[in-house]
């Protein structure tokens, strides 16, 4: 617990009700952000757009349909990392023209958005927000323009290749993660960054197509998965239908770039009921918990996951090691992230209102308790309180991810190095820290060898949380 990713974009082309598919898509990401949310449609002549502060359902309401009419939008769930949390951050950016509109919902984080900021003022542009979703927004716009394509003058199939060729040109000059949903009034394009740091997928709907950065977004607009968007792919869809370019190819690229998805998606951040790459999230969380076991197993009479990520690996470790799995401790799921406390003490007592453990499953009981990772320590050192409040005999702490000694500059919210309680502490340090009778992390190799069993074999990882070494 602790890490946090940025956000979930879905795109939608040839519903009759796109923003209303749009709305039921983001809600089943909310989990990837819960700090604003927004929707921009086409109704084939103008873009709309809603966004606000809040989960999904706070922020729409049914009289906001009525001004979204179209059967193309995108839609986007944030949690912030690169710009502030304000509303002028909110997701999807509209660049208004006079006859012409865009709109990009982004997932990720920019390695290089300060410098093409700077190169973009410099050329006249300017900004309303500190997000570098707007850089690229504006980054497309530049080369649209330096392609002779123009604003403003109407939709012609010249022009529309023109943007798709700015987009190509742009996407090339971005640097780090990245998953895109891009569109004007009669196009969507869907974007996934050349190492496929950063989720996204394809489904057919019944009329027409649906990106989103997680498959159970797909399901929950009752479509059909299709295949997850690859490395440097650039999906376009139109009104003759979808059409995609690798950038990764020889032709746009030096050379071809390696597949790493960030492995963080399959501890935490995907729900466990999506595919990622060919990896179903749920089985990657059952063999964790099974390697863990092998890795360290300890004398206990009940293993337990802490919720909600934390489940699945518990499982896992159960079914491997013979020990009984109960459910051991609630979540209260009416406190979300976006509850802000103002003070580190109150912080730390949160993890007292949103966890709490069931007295009879752990009274007098040896316990290993299963979680997706240690960040501070500050929770973990709390749900060890927790557990021994109510009864537990032993504690035994077990981690299904290696030690996060790294912060991430790629998507994900992650405190300096500093505060990294493995980054400064040695294991028996962080042991006693948390105040568990034993504490175990798995092994990179042993975590690898876990998702690499689940999956098709051509699936890379981005580690640079665990190593330092990362893909950009």
């Amino acid at each position: 617990m602790g890490l946090h990713d940025e956000c979930g974009v879905v795109g939608i082309y040839g519903a009759e009700n796109a923003a209303s598919l749009s709305y039921f898509a983001l809600t089943s990401l909310q989990h990837r952000g819960q700090e604003s949310a927004g929707i921009a449609v086409s109704d084939g002549d103008k873009i709309n757009l809603h966004k606000g502060i809040g989960l999904v359902g706070d922020v729409f309401k049914q009289n906001h349909f009525e001004n979204l009419k179209g059967n193309i939008s995108v839609g986007h769930v944030r949690y912030a990392t690169a710009g502030g949390r304000t509303i002028a951050n909110a997701q999807p950016f509209l660049n208004t023209f006079k006859l012409g509109s865009i709109a990009l919902a982004h997932n990720g984080q920019l390695v290089n958005h300060s410098d093409l900021r700077t190169m973009l003022e410099d050329f006249g542009s300017t900004f309303s927000s500190t997000s570098d979703t707007e850089v690229i927004l504006k980054l497309i716009v530049r080369k649209f323009i330096e392609n002779g394509g123009k604003l403003g003058s109407g939709k012609t199939d010249k022009n529309e290749q023109l943007f798709i060729e700015a987009v190509l040109q742009a996407v090339k000059e971005i640097k780090g993660s990245f998953a895109l949903c891009i569109m004007t009034e009669d196009l969507l394009i869907g974007v996934r960054d050349p190492n496929g740091i950063r989720p996204l997928c394809l489904g057919k709907i019944d009329k027409g197509y649906i990106v989103a950065s997680e498959s159970c977004a797909i399901d929950a607009v009752n479509g059909q998965f299709i295949r997850d968007v690859k490395p440097g792919e650039i999906i376009i869809i139109n009104k003759n239908g979808l059409t995609n370019i690798l950038t990764n190819d020889s032709l746009y690229s030096d050379s071809k770039k390696e597949k790493q998805t960030c492995i963080f998606e399959y501890v935490y951040f995907a729900r466990p009921d999506s595919i990622i790459d060919g990896i179903a999230v749920q089985e990657a969380r059952y063999k964790m918990g099974e390697v863990l076991a092998q890795e360290s197993i300890v004398d206990a009479d009940v293993v337990i996951g802490v919720p909600d990520s934390g489940i699945g690996a518990a499982m896992g470790y159960s079914r491997q090691s013979g020990i009984p799995y109960v459910t051991g401790i609630v979540k209260n799921k009416y406190i979300g992230r976006t509850f802000i406390a103002p003070t580190q003490a109150e912080r730390e007592a949160m993890v007292f209102v949103k966890l709490n453990a069931i007295k009879s499953d752990l009274a007098g009981k040896r316990v290993v308790v299963i979680d997706d990772s240690i960040v501070r320590g500050t929770t973990s050192r709390r749900l060890v309180e927790i557990l021994r409040r109510a009864g537990a005999k032993e504690v035994h702490f077990r981690v299904s991810s290696p030690p996060v000694k790294f912060p991430c500059h790629l998507g994900i919210d992650t405190p300096s190095k500093a505060e990294l309680i493995s980054s400064t502490h040695e294991l028996e340090e962080i042991r006693r820290e948390i105040g568990a009778d034993s504490l175990a992390f798995i092994s990179l190799k042993g975590m690898i060898n876990a998702l690499s069993s689940c999956g098709n074999g051509d699936t890379g990882f981005c580690k640079g949380c665990f190593s330092g070494v990362y893909p950009v």
